[in-house]
C-alpha cells in the first residue's frame, strides 16, 4: 500500500512536468490554451504535497503504533 502511494506522489510530480513543458511550448502562438496547463501543474504540486504528507503522517502512525 505505501508503495502505491509512494508512486502516485512522483506520476502528479511527472502531469506537473509535463504541464510546465506545453505552458512553454504554447506560451507565444496560444496563450489562452495556456491557462489549462498552468492549472494543471498548480493542482499536481498541490496534490503532491499533499499527498507526501499524508503519506509520512501514515507512515508514522504505523511505525507509533508498531511500537
Amino acid at each position: 500500500m505505501i508503495k502505491i502511494l509512494r508512486y502516485t506522489e512522483y506520476l502528479y510530480l511527472v502531469v506537473a512536468i509535463i504541464s510546465v513543458y506545453k505552458t512553454i511550448e504554447l506560451w507565444n502562438t496560444n496563450r489562452e490554451g495556456t491557462y489549462i496547463f498552468i492549472f494543471f501543474a498548480l493542482v499536481s504540486i498541490g496534490m503532491f504535497i499533499f499527498r507526501r504528507n499524508y503519506r509520512k503522517r501514515f507512515e508514522k502512525r504505523k511505525r507509533d503504533n508498531q511500537q
